[in-house]
């Protein structure tokens, strides 16, 4: 198979498209970013990139806290409106129809129809070029109760989307299960 030289570019698929959360001057905002994912698994972290100008970074900032709200196939509009319309010109709650709640961490806002959302306390905020990159330690995870089977997180449930970069742009939900973690790679061990 032949390839083809791009140049340095960030072609990790997927991007999971999340909403962060944050009061902004005691209002809450929320921004859209693809760019994040976990961080560390103990003590649990995630990770989101956010360029500097964006509105909801000074909520972060102000609060040293954010919301990390997963998006479901049923909210890739108001998921999209949110990145695309500064909360600094607009309510984007009340343009969404967006119901909040809070938890534990203040300055938190969380958006109740999403299925999963986590509270995080920042804990480091890094410089790297044009981006921040936001590290966040999840003190709290929610999940709506209609996204659990048999206690747990079901993903066929969740319905997460992804944002898809390049030429085309586009949001896809979760596919296809084409086999067990852990399990399908043991078909290669030598015996």
């Amino acid at each position: 198979m032949s390839k083809v030289k791009l140049g340095p570019q960030t072609m990790v698929y997927p991007q999971p498209a999340f909403l962060i959360g944050a009061d902004v001057n005691k209002k809450p905002n929320f921004l859209a970013v693809a760019w994040g994912g976990v961080a560390c698994g103990s003590p649990p972290m995630v990770s989101v990139a956010i360029r500097h100008n964006r509105y909801t970074l000074n909520g972060i900032k102000q609060n040293m806290a954010f919301s990390l709200n997963v998006t479901s196939k049923n909210y890739a509009v108001e998921t999209d409106y949110c990145g695309i319309i500064s909360g600094s010109r607009t309510d984007k709650v009340m343009d969404c129809g967006f119901r909040v709640f809070y938890g534990d961490l203040k300055g938190t806002p969380m958006i109740e129809q999403y299925p999963v959302n986590m509270e995080c306390k920042v804990v480091h905020i890094l410089d790297l070029g044009s981006h921040y990159l936001v590290i966040g330690e999840v003190i709290e995870t929610h999940v709506s109760k209609d996204c659990l089977t048999d206690g747990e997180p079901d993903v066929t449930k969740i319905q997460p989307i992804a944002y898809i970069e390049g030429q085309l742009g586009d949001y896809y939900c979760m596919g296809e299960n084409i086999g067990k973690a852990f399990r399908i790679g043991k078909k290669l061990k030598k015996k």
